[in-house]
């Protein structure tokens, strides 16, 4: 077995009124491990790196293939996935923490409501009127197709958010996620009949798409390479439509 050791500075907290300390860990080394795997180390034997038994760290994951998005976190200075994170690959000490940009809910385990709200608030799903079979839908283009492919990618990991500097606690931005998903939902061609009313949503009130300040953080950031900065661009552009339909009262321009 190798002597090399794995040193680690978590930011923890007990629940969401506590606040944040650091604790640092040190594990044995093995090849190949990530980080989801050293945080399991730390479960199994809860010592820290002055050698006191502690409480096990806790922390989100799922499917550990970058798919589900549930293991978020701040990973030396940078908002990415754990299990996609390997420890060869990462300076030490490795410093986890949770995203800020969502209330804590315990250690590295935070409270994604803001994302979905958003997603609810700009219906991104295709609304339908019954449960009885309607026969096969409508086709898509092929290239309108693709292009919506890479938009379907997203898996609500809020890594966007985090990266984002008008998302905050002061802010109701709803985040490059959610324009993105309007986008999607807007293309399809059932989804479509509400392309208006989610533009609208995106249009009114506080925390819509003219509170993008076009950092492109989110873009840079995302784990699949969605090209938010593009969606956005595109928004802004069938926003500035759809205000001159509200103006004029016609859906023909």
């Amino acid at each position: 077995m190798s002597d090399k050791t794995i040193r680690l500075v978590i930011t923890r907290q007990k629940d969401h009124d506590s606040k944040p300390y650091k604790e640092e860990f040190s594990i044995p080394y093995r090849e190949n491990m990530n980080v989801i795997s050293a945080l399991m180390e730390i479960r199994r034997n809860p010592i820290n790196a002055q050698g006191e038994e502690t409480t096990p760290v806790s922390w989100d994951a799922s499917c550990l293939e970058e798919v589900c998005g549930a293991c978020s976190m701040v990973i030396n200075g940078k908002p990415r996935q754990s299990c996609t994170a390997l420890i060869d690959h990462l300076e030490q000490p490795i410093r986890l923490e949770p995203m800020n940009t969502f209330p804590v809910s315990r250690d590295l385990v935070v409270d994604r409501s803001r994302m979905f709200d958003s997603l609810k608030r700009v219906k991104a799903w295709v609304p339908i009127d019954g449960t009885y079979d309607l026969g096969p839908g409508p086709r898509m283009p092929e290239p309108k197709r693709q292009w919506a492919y890479e938009l379907s990618k997203c898996m609500t990991c809020g890594v966007c958010l985090q990266a984002c500097p008008n998302v905050n606690s002061k802010s109701e931005f709803i985040g490059p996620a959610a324009l993105s998903q309007v986008r999607l939902f807007n293309a399809h061609p059932t989804g479509g009949m509400h392309k208006g009313e989610r533009l609208q949503t995106i249009m009114d009130g506080d925390g819509g798409i003219t509170n993008c300040g076009n950092s492109q953080n989110c873009v840079q950031a995302c784990p699949k390479g969605i090209p938010l900065t593009t969606s956005i661009a595109s928004l802004n552009r069938e926003t500035t439509l759809q205000s001159f339909k509200n103006f004029f009262g016609s859906d023909n321009i």
